[in-house]
């Protein structure tokens, strides 16, 4: 077997005298490092996250309350074009007075007959 190297046996009992040195009493428990708890690299990642769900959130909010084409229909006429009077000319004195409804008033409404019935 060779020897080894001068070095190397100064350096072995350089280490192996300061081992000597270290007792029980000196050994501490392991401490978790003190600083603080988060760092900036998790904030940034949390706050992301929270800006991707609410951005996701709005999306699917927006989509469901904008109602579907079916309902952008246009509205119906305030009167059914087929009840309303047709034009005349102008009335004369001797005929009797029109009825006018008033602006207040419903519209007048046709009957309908159900299918089913």
């Amino acid at each position: 077997m060779s020897t080894p190297p001068p070095v190397e046996e100064r350096l072995r009992a350089a280490l192996d005298a300061r081992a000597r040195l270290i007792d029980a009493h000196e050994l501490s428990p392991y401490r978790p490092p003190t600083g603080p708890a988060w760092g900036t690299r998790r904030i940034r990642r949390v706050a992301s996250a929270v800006a991707v769900a609410a951005a996701a959130a709005a999306a699917v909010a927006f989509l469901l309350l904008s109602g579907s084409p079916e309902d952008n229909r246009p509205a119906p006429p305030a009167r059914d074009p087929r009840t309303s009077s047709p034009a005349t000319s102008t009335p004369s004195s001797n005929t009797s007075p029109t009825f006018k409804p008033s602006p207040t008033s419903p519209p007048a409404r046709p009957e309908t007959v159900s299918p089913g019935r």
